[in-house]
């Protein structure tokens, strides 16, 4: 992966998304956590976007993402709001209340704090749903809470583009 402390792929990453999201007639929706509208913001960058990118969901809260995306409070209560099922139920969410059909889902400790032995800081949960199903990755990035937050946006729409090779 590129220096999570640089940015510089986003804009790339993006129009290859939004290539990708157009030759398929796809839209696609954000359900982010930890990332806080982050992936939202580098979509929107893109002049044109509103013809690819449908909406973003800012759940940052338990309650959020119960409300927003419609993730069971009995599943963020079992395994923890940075786990695989809640980013499966996000990624799931974000597709079925919105026009989108794909979407990137993100839920991790940026820190400073906020880590434990079994969630350390840097610890991210991405999920990509797409008419083909939902893939889910945990990932450990390096560095202060901006690189690990830069660190996941460019990995969410760098992994969201490969998914959608045509």
């Amino acid at each position: 992966m590129n220096d999570p402390s640089s940015f510089d792929d986003a804009p790339a990453l993006t129009r290859l998304l939004a290539t990708r999201l157009l030759a398929n007639g796809q839209m696609m929706a954000a359900a982010e956590s930890c990332t806080g509208g982050m992936i939202a913001a580098a979509c929107t960058d893109l002049a044109g976007s509103s013809a690819w990118f449908e909406r973003g969901f800012v759940s940052y809260s338990n309650e959020a993402k119960t409300e927003l995306l419609g993730v069971p409070a009995a599943l963020i209560a079992e395994h923890g709001a940075v786990s695989e099922p809640v980013v499966r139920a996000m990624a799931q969410g974000a597709v079925q209340r919105s026009r989108a059909q794909v979407a990137v889902a993100v839920t991790g400790v940026a820190g400073p704090g906020g880590g434990s032995a079994g969630k350390p800081v840097g610890s991210v949960w991405f999920g990509w749903a797409t008419p083909a199903g939902v893939v889910t990755q945990l990932c450990q990035f390096e560095g202060d809470r901006h690189q690990v937050r830069l660190a996941s946006v460019q990995h969410a729409l760098q992994r969201l583009a490969d998914l959608l090779v045509t």
